[in-house]
C-alpha cells in the first residue's frame, strides 16, 4: 500500500515524549506550555506539541560557549 501524495502534515509529540527528550518532568513540559514558552495546540483535555514547535524552542535556547 502506498501513500497518496500531498501535503505533509507534521508530526506531533505528547508532552510526555517532550519531558522524556528534555529529560524533565512532566509538569516541567506543562509549565513551559502555559507560560507560553512551548507553542502547544490542544485538542480536548490533551495537549500536542508540533515536531516544529519543538525545534524552534531548542534552537532559541542553544547557547554558544565562550
Amino acid at each position: 500500500m502506498t501513500r497518496a501524495s500531498g501535503p505533509v502534515r507534521p508530526g506531533f509529540l505528547t508532552p510526555r515524549e517532550v519531558a522524556e527528550a528534555l529529560r524533565v518532568s512532566d509538569m516541567t513540559v506543562y509549565r513551559l506550555i502555559k507560560s507560553g514558552e512551548l507553542r502547544a495546540l490542544r485538542i480536548g483535555k490533551s495537549f500536542r506539541i508540533s515536531e516544529e514547535d519543538f525545534d524552534a524552542y531548542l534552537a532559541d535556547r542553544f547557547t554558544e560557549a565562550g
